[in-house]
């Protein structure tokens, strides 16, 4: 669907300001990054580790999972920051060839991280080299075609690989077994969500009330992306609806206008859970029929409706599909 969502997890690459802000409210040490205290710790012992031995060995290839919106990118950041090295970000589908991936690598310098989101979406011939790249750190480059062509094989700085992907399903095995690190982001709670908007907000120079930035809390699906996007944007509301302080009663009035309900549905999960319902009651739906029903695709489905209403208890999944809950009944009824 075309029309843009607050609650959306993807970033909205397109507004370059947008990016600046966004960049600038991410954590960019341990110390900063609020929760995910499980994954800092174990980090944080792997990356001190190497600055104690420090005899030449770099980190090992980190894979993080989970959710989107959660934090992957900014904890690549942050493990760069942490262990004092460079990172170059890329992205799976950007590495449309093998010739691209070996620019990459041969562009590294000793000890550098390279971040690879969305690396599930690798292709296979990408894929193979990176394989020898991250376990020898050679790079195998085929030159020439046919009877002529000769294999050779480079030497690579020692580099560690981030990977950053929401479904861990979908990477070859092969791939995945050349992390030493892997760990899932989970969801936040709501008191760390708070503390995450009360950051943005100082960030921003927006002065935040107790009691608003719980509210905000609890209508941001417990997803940091989410509490930052709609922190701006009660903000903006703020700046002309009332005197740039966000109160409660400034912030009840920016979440009705943007229609984010007390458990931070908006009306594209509205209308998907009333389409389920409306056409197959408490029948189990596929997610072809459910994309098919609003209008998105498959993945879209699966990847930013899912995760949260099935956290909610909204949505249960069954071997013949998708079922709406009692729960989501009763939620609806309330948000008529």
């Amino acid at each position: 669907m075309g029309i843009e969502r607050v609650i959306d997890t993807t970033p909205h690459e397109e507004d370059s300001e947008e990016q600046i802000i966004e960049q600038s409210l991410r954590p960019t040490n341990f110390s900063e990054y609020i929760g995910q205290e499980r994954l800092k710790k174990n980090l944080k012992l792997a990356i001190d580790a190497v600055k104690k031995r420090n005899d030449g060995t770099t980190l090992d290839h980190v894979l993080l999972y989970g959710p989107p919106g959660l934090g992957k990118t900014t904890m690549a950041n942050v493990i760069a920051h942490e262990l004092g090295a460079n990172i170059k970000v890329t992205t799976g589908p950007a590495i449309e060839r093998a010739g691209d991936l070996a620019s990459i690598l041969t562009n590294l310098q000793e000890g550098d991280v390279l971040f690879i989101d969305e690396i599930h979406r690798l292709r296979r011939a990408v894929e193979e080299i990176l394989y020898s790249a991250m376990e020898d750190y050679k790079l195998d480059i085929v030159v020439g075609k046919g009877p002529a062509a000769n294999s050779i094989r480079l030497d690579l700085p020692r580099f560690t690989v981030i990977g950053a992907t929401t479904r861990t399903g979908s990477l070859a095995a092969p791939l995945r077994d050349r992390f030493g690190i892997s760990h899932r982001l989970e969801y936040y709670n709501e008191s760390e969500i708070k503390k995450i908007i009360e950051r943005t907000a100082g960030l921003l120079n927006t002065p935040i009330k107790d009691d608003a930035a719980e509210m905000l809390a609890t209508r941001s699906r417990l997803t940091p992306r989410i509490a930052n996007r709609i922190t701006k944007r009660v903000r903006d509301y703020a700046d002309v609806n009332g005197d740039g302080i966000i109160d409660t009663k400034i912030a009840s009035e920016a979440l009705s206008l943007m229609e984010i309900d007390s458990l931070g549905l908006d009306p594209a999960d509205r209308n998907m859970l009333r389409l389920m319902l409306d056409n197959y009651a408490d029948r189990p739906v596929g997610l072809a029929t459910i994309a098919a029903l609003t209008g998105d695709e498959v993945s879209t489905i699966e990847d930013y409706y899912e995760p949260y209403l099935i956290q909610l208890g909204f949505i249960e999944k069954t071997p013949r599909g998708r079922k709406v809950t009692p729960k989501a009944i009763e939620h609806l009824k309330k948000n008529n």
